[in-house]
């Protein structure tokens, strides 16, 4: 009986050795469940209203403040590159635009519009 008892418990802490070890190696931050969850292309195209706050030229970066987004993204600013570096000699700061980001890459802006 003792022997039945010493194998169950050497196999529950087995069992329970592995399962900590698979959890070891899962991103539980809830993170993870953000960056696999598949993107729609239309939401992530959607024009939006910015605002431009810095110009730099020889990253190929422009910063922008935006409204809160559709997907839950509060009102920011935030650093973005830009598809075609010319676009960069026509904006301002303080200059009013509408843009849009890859749907692959959010940190990238893939059209952009100038708004008087």
């Amino acid at each position: 009986m003792k022997l039945r008892q010493s194998s169950l418990w050497i196999l529950v802490l087995a069992s329970a050795g592995f399962s900590v070890a698979s959890m070891a190696q899962t991103d539980h931050s809830g993170h993870g469940a953000m960056a696999t969850k598949p993107v729609s292309t239309a939401a992530n195209s959607a024009m939006q209203e910015g605002v431009v706050k810095k110009i730099d030229k020889p990253a190929g970066k422009v910063a922008l403040a935006h409204g809160a987004q559709k997907d839950g993204m509060p009102a920011m600013t935030m650093v973005y590159r830009v598809k075609d570096a010319s676009w960069l000699d026509k904006l301002q700061v303080g200059q009013k635009v509408r843009f849009a980001t890859d749907a692959a890459d959010s940190m990238s802006v893939v059209r952009l519009e100038l708004l008087k």
